[in-house]
């Protein structure tokens, strides 16, 4: 939305009135949203807590007392998420205007694109988990795409003239690779409880760790920059150190984390 408002407005009037343009609309999703939600049937795990009156009456307390190490685990893997997104997804088109000096048009072009190409390979990444498995489809994921902010930030910091080059460097990682965790991670979550506290489990951890795996990593990457001297390679560190924080997290999951939360909490329920 962004990228085409660049594209139909001047600087001075997206800064002035054009940027509430995108949150405006963004209206129309929590309608879509509810529909989707009040459509959605119930899992069989949750219809069975509902039918024995098994529901937990302060969630969350009852998550932190069986589950904590399995929210810590959901955390640490949530990490390179928030990390990759924002790098990318935000902190990018501030690098690539204000350091390689491209249009900030180009640059949200690159984001855009971006975003197109992963509607189709986050339901592929998704599906691969479903065969592969959760844990071993993260982890590589986690691990492959931190890696490639290497020769993602060279081609930028080398290739200020090829477009076509920036484009890429953008569109591979986090329109392809970024998909590699991001689409098994909410099912990544889901196995980590069981019916009973599941919402509020995977709530929490994306939520809270959001605070920390998104909330600061522009202002972390800005920093970064400048201690690097207007060169990436600081910000590159940190996100290869994202990536294997999620990647060993994921790993330490193990098959009986993930798999067997569900079917545990599922029995104390009946």
């Amino acid at each position: 939305m962004v990228a085409l408002l660049s594209y139909t407005l001047t600087d001075a009037q997206f800064l002035a009135w054009g940027w509430r343009i995108a949150f405006i609309s963004s209206a129309a999703l929590v309608f879509v949203g509810m529909w989707i939600r009040l459509n959605v049937m119930e899992t069989p795990e949750f219809r069975a807590v509902k039918e024995h009156n098994a529901e937990t009456q302060i969630p969350f307390f009852d998550l932190m007392k069986r589950y904590p190490g399995n929210v810590m685990k959901g955390m640490a893997a949530r990490y390179i998420d928030g990390v990759f997104f924002n790098i990318f997804g935000v902190f990018s088109i501030t690098y690539l205007t204000n350091t390689i000096q491209i249009s900030r048009t180009q640059a949200l072009t690159g984001v855009m694109a971006s975003a197109v190409v992963m509607c189709f390979f986050i339901p592929f990444f998704g599906r691969l988990s479903d065969r592969m498995g959760r844990t071993k489809v993260f982890f590589w994921g986690a691990l492959i795409t931190s890696f490639s902010a290497v020769p993602a930030f060279w081609i930028m910091l080398n290739n200020a003239d090829n477009i076509l080059l920036l484009w890429l460097s953008i569109v591979i990682p986090f329109g392809i690779l970024y998909s590699s965790i991001y689409g098994p991670e909410a099912a990544l979550f889901c196995d980590l409880f069981d019916a009973k506290g599941r919402y509020t489990g995977i709530s929490f951890v994306y939520q809270f760790s959001g605070i920390f795996a998104s909330g600061l990593t522009p202002i972390i990457a800005t920093y970064l920059l400048k201690t690097g001297g207007g060169q990436p390679w600081h910000i590159v560190g940190y996100v290869l150190f994202a990536g294997l924080i999620s990647a060993f997290a994921a790993l330490s999951m193990g098959k009986g984390d993930a798999d067997s939360a569900s079917d545990r909490g599922l029995q104390k329920a009946l």
